[in-house]
């Protein structure tokens, strides 16, 4: 049977989550009680109609969780943006009976009833689950942008009618074994001779950055760097749970690293944060299309990581796409690929 999650339920769940982890199927870090409502319930775009569990003879042998987005960016509506699969998991002693297909079917038929089109996994979904970079001492990344390729989840899904839209490779890199750029300062100095300045923002500047978050085409940006902003002007710290590590908010507004030219944001890093885990912690890269191949970009990447040692952070990561050129920057700079993987979806 397939019913709605129930909070009784939890003690089961975390059960069959947790074995999936111990034996090493999956990334996740093992979780508890405190970790659930933290990572779940406390999330802004929680919603209990999107969790399921399969029963057999009263016994919890299976769970889904999705999630709609409640917080959209500009331009997004219910109907526009995908429900996304966050994560699935049936108890190992139940596995190959069809039990994941039905969780599968009954979140595409909640999803599909409030008017959804698109069923995702990827980075997309506002609830980001933390996974232990393999290789590492415990070392974490706070998301991940879909489904392992090395995970049992990868066939599952292309089984049950989903595609794979790209894929993600994970880097990392231990900050005790950053590459300094030999060449920063002198590009640097080349790019201020043609009046781009790079470094730290001076919110006051009321610079423009919209410009830049049309040319990207990227909602997103803009609300990632005039959120900081405006803590900036405000004097106040960021809580906007989408723009903070793990829901931790920060003691104050928190360093922004750009390019600017003529009034304008035209490349932008940051804000620069530290796990507790010891990540140095940050929401991307951005630069305008108008101003790439120009180094601008190994610029705010080789400040943001003296930003991250200067900070404490023992450890980075992020993702990348898997044909993006910006993984020479990060090659160049010590980071390794740990781990690919894959963006996918299903019409419904």
């Amino acid at each position: 049977m397939i019913r709605r999650f129930e909070k009784k339920d939890l003690p089961s769940v975390i059960y069959i989550w947790n074995e999936s982890v111990l034996s090493r199927e999956v990334l996740y870090r093992p979780i508890d009680a405190d970790y659930y409502h933290k990572k779940f319930e406390l999330d802004p775009n929680y919603d209990p109609r999107f969790i399921f569990v399969a029963e057999e003879e009263n016994e919890v042998i299976g769970f889904i969780h999705g999630t709609s987005k409640k917080v959209m960016l500009k331009g997004e509506s219910n109907t526009s943006s995908p429900g996304y699969l966050t994560c699935i998991f049936v108890r190992r002693d139940k596995r190959n009976r069809g039990v994941g297909a039905k969780l599968l079917l009954r979140l595409q038929e909640e999803f599909k009833s409030i008017g959804k089109t698109k069923f995702e996994c990827g980075g997309g979904n506002p609830i980001n689950i933390d996974w232990i970079i393999p290789g590492t001492p415990g070392h974490d990344h706070n998301n991940a942008p879909g489904v392992d390729l090395e995970c049992m989840g990868y066939p599952f899904l292309f089984s049950n009618g989903f595609v794979e839209l790209s894929k993600e490779v994970a880097m990392y890199l231990d900050l005790s074994k950053y590459k300094p750029w030999d060449g920063l300062k002198t590009k640097q100095a080349e790019l201020l001779k043609q009046g781009i300045y790079t470094g730290h923002y001076d919110a006051n500047l009321n610079y423009d950055y919209d410009t830049m978050c049309d040319n990207v085409g990227s909602d997103y940006w803009r609300a990632s760097i005039g959120t900081e902003i405006d803590c900036w002007k405000n004097k106040v710290p960021n809580t906007d749970n989408r723009f903070i590590p793990n829901g931790k908010i920060p003691k104050g507004p928190r360093t922004i690293l750009v390019a600017t030219h003529k009034e304008r944001i035209v490349a932008f890093t940051g804000p620069v944060d530290k796990q507790e885990s010891g990540r140095g912690w940050f929401t991307g890269i951005c630069t305008d299309p108008n101003y790439e191949r120009r180094g601008i970009a190994s610029v705010l990447f080789n400040l943001l990581m003296q930003e991250f040692i200067a900070k404490g952070a023992k450890f980075s990561s992020l993702f990348t796409g898997e044909s993006n050129h910006a993984q020479k920057i990060y090659t160049r700079a010590g980071f390794v690929p740990v781990r690919k993987w894959a963006v996918m979806r299903k019409n419904i």
